[in-house]
Protein backbone atom coordinates (compact mmCIF):
# COMPACT_ATOMS: atom_id res chain seq x y z
CA UNK A 1 0.00 0.00 0.00
CA UNK A 2 3.06 2.32 0.60
CA UNK A 3 4.54 2.09 -2.88
CA UNK A 4 1.54 3.07 -4.33
CA UNK A 5 1.47 6.72 -2.37
CA UNK A 6 4.97 6.80 -3.44
CA UNK A 7 4.51 6.59 -7.33
CA UNK A 8 1.66 9.30 -6.88
CA UNK A 9 2.25 12.66 -8.22
CA UNK A 10 3.20 15.43 -5.66
CA UNK A 11 0.55 17.98 -4.84
CA UNK A 12 0.64 21.47 -6.50
CA UNK A 13 2.41 24.28 -5.03
CA UNK A 14 1.08 25.96 -2.13
CA UNK A 15 -0.35 29.64 -3.26
CA UNK A 16 2.10 31.83 -1.11
CA UNK A 17 4.55 31.61 -3.79
CA UNK A 18 1.79 32.59 -5.97
CA UNK A 19 0.58 35.35 -3.70
CA UNK A 20 4.13 36.59 -3.99
CA UNK A 21 4.58 36.85 -7.79
CA UNK A 22 1.08 38.52 -8.06
CA UNK A 23 1.92 41.45 -5.25
CA UNK A 24 5.29 42.61 -7.53
CA UNK A 25 4.72 45.98 -8.99
CA UNK A 26 5.15 46.16 -12.78
CA UNK A 27 5.78 48.85 -14.65
CA UNK A 28 3.55 50.04 -17.45
CA UNK A 29 0.00 51.47 -17.84
CA UNK A 30 -2.64 51.14 -14.96
CA UNK A 31 -6.19 51.06 -16.81
CA UNK A 32 -8.50 50.16 -14.50
CA UNK A 33 -10.99 47.15 -14.74
CA UNK A 34 -13.79 49.33 -15.13
CA UNK A 35 -12.92 50.79 -18.43
CA UNK A 36 -11.31 47.10 -19.73
CA UNK A 37 -14.43 45.90 -19.36
CA UNK A 38 -16.84 48.89 -20.90
CA UNK A 39 -14.54 49.76 -24.02
CA UNK A 40 -15.63 46.20 -25.58
CA UNK A 41 -19.07 46.18 -24.71
CA UNK A 42 -19.40 49.85 -25.72
CA UNK A 43 -17.75 48.41 -29.31
CA UNK A 44 -20.49 46.14 -29.32
CA UNK A 45 -23.31 48.29 -28.41
CA UNK A 46 -22.29 50.95 -31.15
CA UNK A 47 -21.91 48.07 -34.00
CA UNK A 48 -25.57 47.00 -33.42
CA UNK A 49 -26.53 50.59 -33.10
CA UNK A 50 -25.19 50.82 -36.94
CA UNK A 51 -26.34 47.83 -38.13
CA UNK A 52 -29.85 48.41 -36.76
CA UNK A 53 -29.91 52.02 -37.81
CA UNK A 54 -28.01 51.91 -41.18
CA UNK A 55 -27.35 48.68 -42.64
CA UNK A 56 -30.62 48.54 -45.55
Amino acid sequence: MSSKKSKAAPLPASSGGLMRFFEDETKGFKIDPKIVVSIPISLIIVSWLIDLFLAP
